[in-house]
């Protein structure tokens, strides 16, 4: 069975009704990165950000799959297919998706403060306790706090991802500028005979390349063609 790699980012959940975070009217709009989305700023306030989190899960939990996140699950009736995304809400999951590889974190997950990465210590949350109260603390008596790569830290599925990538016999980029690092670096894993997919409504800057073909529409239309063509 021939492999599908699909990375995905923002663009991927905007039509389940996410808001990107660098797009006009996204979130960094209201809440400056530095405050809610890195160590110094969780450090500085961590009321701030557990508050903010609880807050993103929330709207995460109100929101649905939309037809591109279940025709990427469906795609495992034909293929062996990992999903690799910048996201961190559970949408993937939600439509079916097995195999899906979080290089930022999950929301919907709260971890250790000084530990993060200690699977003793992560917790998954549910949809009837999806709040954490401020000051409540993990198993080594440290903070809880998100489950969230922050902006400068590293990201510790990146190789996993990359290892994926190598594996691909195709590659499907969704919802993603491809200006964030590591994972726009991703691309250079995928093997020289494997074809290259891409939908996103923007303008991408993938290079002049005969292995890219641009899909110039949002994600569930995008995904609707490509899977009419992936699947005959």
């Amino acid at each position: 069975m021939k492999k599908i790699v699909v990375l995905t980012g923002a663009g991927m959940s905007v039509e389940s009704g996410l808001r990107t975070f660098r797009d006009a009217n996204g979130l960094w709009e209201d809440y400056p990165v530095q405050q809610v989305a890195t160590h110094e700023g969780w450090l500085r306030d961590p009321a701030l950000v557990t508050k903010f989190y609880n807050m993103l899960r929330r709207k995460c939990l109100d929101t649905k799959p939309n037809e591109g996140h279940k025709l990427v699950a469906q795609l495992q009736d034909h293929y062996d297919v990992t999903v690799v995304t910048q996201n961190v809400d559970n949408l993937h999951e939600a439509a079916g998706s097995k195999l899906v590889i979080h290089l930022h974190g999950e929301l919907m997950k709260v971890c250790s403060s000084i530990d993060p990465y200690n699977p003793r210590y992560i917790k998954t949350l549910t949809r009837d306790n999806c709040e954490v109260e401020v000051g409540t603390k993990a198993g080594d008596g440290s903070l809880l706090r998100p489950h969230i790569v922050f902006f400068n830290e590293a990201v510790p599925m990146i190789e996993v991802a990359a290892e994926a990538c190598m594996k691909a016999d195709i590659f499907i980029i969704i919802g993603t500028s491809l200006v964030v690092y590591p994972a726009a670096g991703l691309v250079q894993y995928v093997p020289s005979h494997a074809p290259i997919y891409l939908i996103d409504p923007g303008d991408v800057r993938v290079g002049a390349s005969e292995r890219f073909e641009h899909f110039k529409m949002g994600a569930s239309e995008g995904m609707r063609k490509l899977y009419a063509k992936l699947v005959k």
